[in-house]
């Protein structure tokens, strides 16, 4: 029961992710929402697999992943966000000002 609960935890907030990078407007809002929510799916999910694998060999290669992620995911949408600002692009409602 506590591994379906982590793994359908993490299934909906990965779908929420997928929600928002088709809803939004603009590549920030899309980076923003995309970073938080893949972050919580992708911890819930591991968190999952690796109470399914118990103890052992897999267990630390999925807390390996699980600190990668954690590390790599905020660099990642900040360089996103650079690249989109560095190229001229202006977020959604800046033009009004």
């Amino acid at each position: 029961m506590l591994v379906a609960g982590l793994i359908a935890a993490g299934l909906f907030f990965l779908v929420v992710a997928a929600i928002g990078i088709v809803r939004l407007p603009d590549v920030f809002t899309r980076s923003h929402a995309v970073s938080l929510t893949d972050s919580l799916g992708a911890f819930f999910l591991l968190a999952g697999l690796a109470v399914h694998q118990g103890f052992g060999p897999n267990t630390f290669r999925i807390l390996i992943v699980l600190a990668l992620l954690y590390l790599l995911n905020p660099v990642i949408a900040h360089a996103t966000v650079r690249a989109a600002l560095r190229s001229g692009e202006k977020p959604v409602g800046e033009d009004a000002r």
